[in-house]
């Protein structure tokens, strides 16, 4: 055999096979993996050297699975379960001394809610433990669990996937607001001044929860168009913009206190129905035991639980 044309592929060299194969985007890919664009193309170079086949070819802007990267995509999915069912530990976990690192899915709500006090109480629990955070996209939410590229995903994910287990942590729901001193404030809390008060509307996401979309759905229904000022698709920045206009902004309860004390705004029940959001933990079954897994699990839910 030629070694050189067929060399040795290691295991992360099959991860990030798995994750192109779900992507099918090198910087989508990187950002995931934690690395950059060109360590990905290496190791794409390499895996192609490996299996004799170009794997994926660009069909326009994306990257096309070959017949034979789509055969391999099962028996690869199988191999990286099976070995991380080999690998989870049964031993004790002692955060004191543990090195692990920790990979969470979050929303950028989900960051600004959970993140400043579940690192504060982490750092306290073990000096050498780590957090690495990636954006909570509900695609692929499912898969990144299953193949423990993640270990644990924190938002409202409705349908999840065989194989994941849940435990909710809390109910959210929204609460619009205003910049202090807007000149409708006192009937913005009615339906008729709400409805015809200028408003920013965030814009579903592949990285928001459920209930996002359909709250944008509801209240692009009910609002006039001419009375949409601006399509955002951050609750951050709609918020930014509130503060130097007289537009009101929608957005979950607890993001939506947070800015006001943060950015001296108005916050106040919106007068239409809007869906709740339902906030829970999700993990693979099979890390349903693991001892390190389950103190990360008890920490969020003795922090987090309504």
């Amino acid at each position: 055999m030629d070694w050189k044309r067929h060399p040795d592929i290691g295991l992360r060299d099959l991860r990030v096979l798995s994750v192109l194969l779900r992507e099918r985007n090198l910087t989508r890919a990187a950002e995931l993996l934690g690395t950059t664009q060109p360590s990905v193309s290496k190791v794409l170079a390499r895996l192609r050297a490996h299996f004799d086949d170009r794997l994926f070819v660009w069909a326009g802007r994306s990257m096309q699975p070959t017949r034979r990267a789509r055969q391999i995509a099962k028996p690869l999915q199988d191999v990286l379960v099976g070995f991380d069912a080999l690998t989870v530990s049964t031993a004790p976990f002692d955060p004191a001394v543990s090195a692990r690192e920790f990979r969470l899915l979050l929303t950028d709500v989900g960051m600004i809610i959970f993140l400043p006090r579940l690192t504060e109480h982490v750092r306290k629990a073990g000096a050498d433990l780590q957090l690495n955070v990636m954006p909570f996209d509900v695609r692929h939410v499912s898969s990144l669990l299953e193949s423990s590229e993640a270990d644990l995903a924190i938002g409202d994910l409705p349908g999840a996937a065989r194989g994941l287990r849940r435990q909710r942590l809390y109910q959210d729901n929204f609460l619009s607001v205003v910049r202090k001193g807007h000149p409708q404030l006192a009937s913005l809390a009615h339906r008729t001044g709400f409805l015809a008060a200028h408003h920013i509307l965030v814009k579903a996401s592949h990285a928001g929860h459920a209930a996002h979309e359909k709250t944008g759905r509801g209240l692009e229904a009910a609002l006039s168009p001419d009375l949409i000022q601006l399509r955002l698709p951050s609750f951050l920045a709609s918020a930014a913009v509130v503060k130097h206009t007289d537009a009101i902004a929608t957005m979950p309860a607890k993001l939506a206190c947070f800015v006001a004390k943060e950015l001296d705004l108005v916050a106040f029940s919106p007068p239409l129905a809007l869906p709740p959001i339902e906030i829970a933990q999700l993990w693979h079954e099979r890390m349903q035991d693991e001892p390190g897994h389950r103190w990360l699990r008890m920490m969020i839910f003795s922090l987090f639980r309504e």
